[in-house]
């Protein structure tokens, strides 16, 4: 039987995965990509490998891109995380934490990565001729998010008309690839009861910026503090459902 086929950008946190979901359910043949680019929180890989045997994709790549050599944010070189001292699901998301986006750049935090979508879709566009899929699945979301630029809905059309003037799949065979953002417009809280919906066991995902050490176990945990984790606090608060990470 043919199934149709989808790469699909996962990172381990809950937007990918609640994507990959998705795209599962819409009945498509998922092919994973995840990359390790010297990332501060690279234990999203760990998860990221955990959801992608939970939902048993086609296939998870894992690509080494070591985005630290450019570095210039706090996830790729030795600039801090922001925190959020004393915050907790409770208080307010503050002004520059999920806050739809702006066009003031000053507003956009030090944990955006430059260019990492635009560089991670290239790599799932040449995936995707490979394999003849006409689907690329993203979990960028521009309301609960961070404010990157590359998260934008104008970006992801942009990059769409892009990969069809850049493939031979396209420009020969005539096949159209389609960048699907199926979270675009959800707020985190129905993000999450989608996934539950779906069957996801958000207990595999991972959302810190900042993986704390236990002293006891040396385990990881999340830092709690950075935005990503209230972001994620806040989404379950309002979704009415515990963190299954946390508890």
């Amino acid at each position: 039987m043919f199934m149709k086929k989808a790469v699909v950008l996962l990172s381990g946190g809950i937007d990918s995965s609640t994507s990959l979901a998705m795209a599962q359910s819409e009945g498509f043949e998922i092919y994973a990509l995840s990359f390790d680019y010297s990332q501060r929180h690279k234990r999203e890989l760990e998860s990221a490998r955990l959801v992608a045997e939970s939902l048993r994709v086609r296939k998870h790549l894992i690509i080494k891109a070591d985005l630290s050599e450019i570095g210039g944010s706090a996830l790729t070189s030795d600039i801090a995380v922001p925190k959020k001292v004393g915050a907790s699901p409770t208080m307010p998301i503050p002004d520059n934490v999920g806050h739809g986006g702006s066009d003031d750049q000053a507003s956009i935090p030090v944990t955006y990565v430059p260019a990492r979508n635009t560089i991670f879709l290239s790599f799932s566009l040449g995936w995707a001729e490979v394999l003849n899929a006409d689907s690329i699945f993203i979990g960028a979301n521009a309301i609960d998010y961070s404010g990157y630029p590359d998260c934008r809905p104008e970006f992801l059309r942009a990059f769409q008309d892009m990969a069809n003037l850049a493939t031979k799949a396209s420009v020969e065979g005539g096949r159209k690839i389609i960048i699907q953002a199926p979270l675009l417009f959800m707020r985190k809280s129905e993000i999450i009861m989608k996934g539950v919906e779906l069957g996801l066991d958000y207990a595999l995902t991972w959302s810190c910026y900042d993986p704390q050490k236990k002293h006891e176990t040396g385990d990881l945990v999340p830092c709690g503090l950075c935005d990503s984790c209230i972001m994620r606090a806040r989404g379950f608060k309002e979704a009415g459902i515990a963190d299954p990470l946390i508890i």
